[in-house]
């Protein structure tokens, strides 16, 4: 884990790109990455090639140039924008004398800077121990030679033997206690599926104000600081609009080149997008053409590697606050249909509340019921299945219910229907 300190720590920025690729634009993201974990970019070198050098990661005249300019500038750690391999690190870490840090360790560390549940904090260690595993032999470098053979069993293999042991057994605790976690999750699931109450999702690019809508949305009070990853955990809160409630899951904030570990590693809060019956793909609209492009290509990619890609999914253009209205009118022509909202300032929230609704209403059917007194627990029943519930009136017969019911509980409650305008069963 990268040290925290008072003042920044400072890093220096190794990147390949493809040919013609802007750094500009290709680095922005690692850098910010690198301020959330409290590292300053201090300097940067790029290559251009078409792919990473199999041992040394850039070529060795870059290497050259790269060990004199981040002697010069006085860093303390290099950044690599991609996920090296053990060997590249070590290789890396013995020409520079300091610390490597890929891409893949960067995210790790801002997920387990931000990790609140129990849940949250056992996926990030067991993303962290899967990674380290197979870089583990470069702790023990120095005692490599030792060997394997009769008479060479030195204490060193011995060491790296028990530690590997050691983290494989972690590694199969942690897999057995979030096996326990996802039981309880689909238990939770299914207690929804019965009350037949409609889960929406939010998901997209990380500080695009997925937390700040859900908390417009639902009154909640996630937090919503402006910082990458702040939400990890999957935060589920409800609302009601037209007499029906709605469960709205915030998800994790979603990067280009998101790594597999990441992807495999928080299943709670993928699996939530994934049982959802409806994506909000919440967008920042304030940021520019090119950018808002690779952001949406960056989550659509991630939704269909989990599997939710056919799921319905709804594109929400947040932070319409920040747009001026003549820019307010091309995006509607860029993104015909797709709700303009301000989380913020609720701008626009009624209309998305509303736009949810449409997409739910052929869920439920009007129905018209008469519960007699004497079966009061199934009256008790229609209210706990969350089913709206457009009208009560008490009468001589029974309670006369005027609520709307998805097909399958129009078959538990079909002995109570009753014809419009009439106290006779259909």
């Amino acid at each position: 884990m990268i040290p925290r300190s008072d003042s920044p720590e400072r890093g220096f920025v190794l990147a390949v790109l493809a040919q013609g690729a802007d750094p500009d634009e290709e680095l922005a993201e690692v850098e910010e990455l690198a301020r959330t974990a409290g590292v300053e970019p201090v300097g940067r070198i790029v290559q251009h090639r078409p792919r990473p050098a199999q041992r040394t990661f850039v070529g060795k005249g870059k290497i050259e140039e790269l060990k004199e300019r981040f002697g010069a500038s006085e860093a303390e750690s290099l950044l690599v924008d991609g996920e090296l391999d053990p060997v590249q690190q070590r290789y890396l870490e013995d020409t520079l004398k300091t610390r490597v840090i890929d891409r893949t360790q960067l995210i790790l560390d801002l997920f387990a800077q931000h990790a609140v549940t129990s849940e949250g904090k056992l996926q990030v260690e067991l993303a962290q121990l899967e990674y380290n595993l197979p870089r583990m032999r470069g702790m023990w470098q120095h005692l490599e030679r030792l060997g394997g053979g009769v008479g060479t069993r030195g204490p060193g293999e011995t060491q790296l033997e028990s530690d590997r042991r050691q983290a494989r057994r972690r590694v199969a605790l942690l897999k057995r206690r979030l096996r326990e976690f996802e039981l309880q999750r689909t238990t939770r699931r299914k207690e929804r599926k019965r009350t037949q109450t409609p889960t929406v999702a939010l998901a997209g690019y990380t500080n695009v104000g997925k937390s700040t809508l859900l908390n417009a949305l639902t009154g909640a009070d996630v937090s919503v600081e402006n910082r990458l990853f702040e939400t990890l955990d999957p935060t589920t809160r409800s609302y009601d609009f037209g007499n029906r409630r709605y469960l709205v899951t915030d998800t994790v904030g979603f990067i280009r080149r998101l790594p597999h570990q990441l992807v495999e590693g928080f299943a709670a809060t993928l699996e939530e997008t994934l049982v959802a019956d409806m994506i909000l793909h919440v967008v920042d609209a304030s940021a520019k053409d090119e950018e808002l492009d690779a952001m949406i290509a960056a989550v659509e990619e991630v939704l269909d590697e989990i599997g939710a890609g056919d799921l319905p999914i709804e594109l929400v253009l947040n932070k319409i606050d920040r747009v001026e209205p003549a820019e307010r009118r091309r995006l509607a022509n860029r993104f015909p249909g797709s709700p303009q909202v301000s989380a913020a300032t609720g701008d626009g929230l009624e209309a998305l509340q509303e736009r949810i609704a449409e997409h739910f209403a052929g869920r439920w059917e009007p129905v018209r019921l008469l519960v007699p007194y004497t079966d009061g627990a199934s009256l008790s029943e229609l209210y706990a299945l969350g089913a709206p519930i457009e009208s009560r009136e008490d009468t001589e017969d029974g309670v006369l219910v005027i609520a709307r019911l998805s097909r399958r509980d129009m078959r538990r409650y079909a002995r109570f229907l009753i014809e419009e305008g009439t106290r006779e069963p259909v």
